[in-house]
């Protein structure tokens, strides 16, 4: 079947497995990395068990592309979401009651909608698929609420068995998966994660100093075609048009309009362009082999967007590299966004506290709390969300259930220990393939190191620098090797406590020192953690390696350390609470009057965003938020660029609503 109805000739690792668990009529997840052949576990198993494989994927493009690729193998496919009219989704329908169906790719909005779910029970899929499945996960790095509904629905599927798929989840990530859809004792499967051929480096640099680096490093024509990530729109477009003196380039972000992003992305496959700098929507899809460099000027809100961004590199299986770019002023960059989209638990309690069993108009529990609208608008979301608030298409909004604290708590802390583990990463003294492996679970894969990251092979960097170990820098770690001898094993922060209580080197100066030592091969880095008041603490063990057992700690050969930016260390000594001082001090001052709208053009805004929400069966923030809607009608955006600039909203948003909110403008 492999052959005659999807043309390979061979499986690809671990497919096999995967294929004869599902066909075999168990429940699955699987968890492998993007480009590594999930599709087919699904696909040849919907086609081995016959009727009709029920796919479930949350976007758009993604589910049009494997539409397209399996007719292409002549298979009988169709697809429900909200960028189709009504007749095409009624067809849709019609053929899958009929039996004409070998796939049906649904939105998981769709379950929603009243009397579809009992549509499809009346004749059951054999099989059901549910892509991206880390977004039904409350801790995975796409969250997304509609998504964790689905649980809830296949009973009205079974006995089809489910396969669950994502290219990255955490064994925590994976553990949600299983327990939100209620799957029966599935086969895991969580495979392929080491990239053999990326050598990844990690390299601590000032913002100012990012572009001009990334540069440098792309000058090397071996090094392109590349990606460039950087974190905003405008660094996007400035950074791409200082490339395009060197080397085609060009910019893509969601902030342009669908044909001029279709046009970079063509050209990039193409060839045509060598380098794209791009914002995080430069992702899904992505699948041209011959991606040599990528490179983060930021640092990533998660090592499984990072890692999946730099999994771009290298589909050919020749040597790419991945550099990512970092300092210290890059936590207060992920602090800002934090404080904006996690309000305090109190601002979500005031708002609770006022809820009632009956319904009431949102505006008027806003006027009672006194709180911004803009942070109210937040925290009610994540109130929603979390169970405490119910509300409707209209925002009127009733008291739900207790536990929200709890759960919304949970949620904030998780997104912080996120970027705490991207910054741990950052400063790990191992190989970083096997950094990456291990978060991931696949603990089979987790022993031998890469051999060709910055740190197993640094002299065969390209973004660090190096100097020589100072005397004193010598004596350190001839003081290291001595304690270690003495001891074995040791926490870092004790072995430090202990073998420098005189002060005479620093914490930073002894994790560069015990950096350096790791490196040369003399000792050997190990995570560990720990439960403290609920809450889980990592901290890092150091051991000597054989060599390092067998040199002599009074005469340590010459080694060399990473090049320190000046100032670095001062930096770090900044504690999160001076910021977070500050940027309270920020929501504290009065907001910025808002333009001038035109109430009829807003009214009738509001009007059409309650018809889409009762369509949807959401709240209207959910369709868009006041803030934007206000926006569109005080600015009165006339084309898909205009619209995209206007705070909020985004690409997925203008591709589906834009015509409508187009038309609402011009009758306004």
């Amino acid at each position: 079947m492999l052959h005659s109805a999807f043309g390979y000739e061979s499986f690809r690792p671990n497919q096999e497995a995967v294929c004869e668990a599902v066909i075999a009529g168990r429940d699955v997840l699987l968890v492998m990395p993007t480009g590594s052949g999930k599709s087919l576990c699904y696909q040849l198993p919907g086609v081995a068990r016959g009727g009709t494989t029920l796919v479930i994927s949350p976007l758009i493009a993604l589910m049009e592309d494997q539409v397209a690729k399996l007719k292409a193998q002549n298979c009988a496919v169709e697809r429900i979401h909200s960028g189709r009219d009504r007749s095409a989704s009624r067809q849709a329908c019609i053929d899958y009651l009929d039996g004409k169906l070998q796939f049906l790719f649904v939105a998981p909005e769709r379950l929603r909608v009243p009397g579809f779910p009992a549509m499809l029970a009346k004749r059951k899929p054999n099989l059901v698929a549910i892509d991206e499945a880390h977004c039904i996960s409350q801790w995975g790095h796409d969250f997304r609420p509609d998504y964790r509904m689905i649980g809830q629905y296949l009973p009205h599927f079974r006995p089809a068995p489910v396969i669950a798929m994502t290219a990255t989840a955490t064994p925590l990530v994976q553990n949600d998966i299983i327990e939100q859809l209620g799957l029966g004792e599935p086969a895991r499967f969580i495979h392929g994660f080491r990239r053999s051929n990326i050598a990844v480096e990690v390299v601590e640099v000032p913002p100012s100093e990012r572009a001009d680096l990334a540069r440098e490093l792309l000058q090397d024509a071996a090094r392109r075609p590349a990606i460039v990530y950087v974190p905003t729109r405008r660094e996007a477009d400035s950074f791409a048009a200082e490339l395009k003196h060197d080397f085609p380039a060009a910019a893509y972000h969601a902030g342009l309009e669908s044909e001029r992003r279709k046009k970079v992305q063509n050209a990039f496959f193409s060839g045509e362009l060598q380098v794209v700098v791009a914002t995080i929507a430069f992702g899904m899809g992505i699948d041209k082999p011959d991606i040599r460099t990528v490179i983060h000027t930021a640092l990533p809100g998660s090592l499984e967007a990072y890692y999946q961004e730099v999994g771009r590199a290298g589909r050919d299986g020749r040597p790419s590299r991945a550099v990512l770019m970092h300092a210290y002023a890059d936590r207060f960059t992920h602090d800002f966004f934090f404080d904006r989209d996690y309000p305090d638990v109190s601002v979500l309690e005031s708002i609770y506290a006022r809820l009632a069993n009956e319904a009431r108009p949102k505006e008027m529990v806003r006027s009672m709390t006194r709180i911004d609208p803009e942070v109210f608008d937040k925290a009610l979301e994540k109130l929603w969300i979390h169970g405490g608030a119910v509300v409707d298409a209209a925002e009127n909004l009733k008291r739900g259930v207790e536990g929200w604290r709890e759960l919304y708590v949970a949620q904030a802390e998780h997104k912080l220990a996120q970027i705490e583990l991207v910054i741990r990463y950052t400063q790990s003294n191992e190989c970083r393939m096997l950094g990456l492996v291990r978060h991931f679970g696949d603990y089979a894969d987790a022993q031998q190191r890469c051999g060709i990251c910055d740190f197993c092979a640094p002299d065969e960097s390209i973004a660090q620098s190096f100097r020589p170990a100072t005397d004193a820098e010598r004596k350190a770690a001839g003081r290291i090797l001595a304690a270690l001898k003495k001891s074995g094993r040791k926490a870092t922060g004790r072995l430090h406590s202990e073998v420098f209580a005189d002060y005479s080197l620093d914490r930073d100066g002894f994790e560069q020192v015990l950096g350096a030592m790791a490196r040369a091969g003399w000792v050997e880095m190990s995570e560990a953690s720990f439960q403290q008041e609920g809450r889980r603490v990592d901290y890092r063990l150091a051991q000597l390696s054989a060599a390092g057992r067998g040199m002599d700690a009074e005469a340590v050969p010459a080694f060399e350390m990473k090049l320190e930016i000046e100032g670095t260390a001062k930096r770090r000594k900044k504690g999160r609470a001076a910021h977070r001082e500050k940027a309270s001090r920020k929501r504290e001052k009065a907001a910025p009057p808002a333009p001038a709208t035109n109430v009829a053009v807003e009214k009738a805004l509001r009007d059409w965003r309650l018809a889409e929400a009762k369509r949807r069966a959401v709240p209207a923030f959910r369709i868009l938020s006041d803030k934007s809607l206000q926006a569109i009608a005080a600015e009165k955006p006339a084309t898909t660029r205009q619209l995209l600039e206007i705070p909020g909203v985004g690409a997925r948003l203008a591709e589906q609503y834009g015509a409508q909110i187009f038309r609402i403008l011009e009758r306004g």
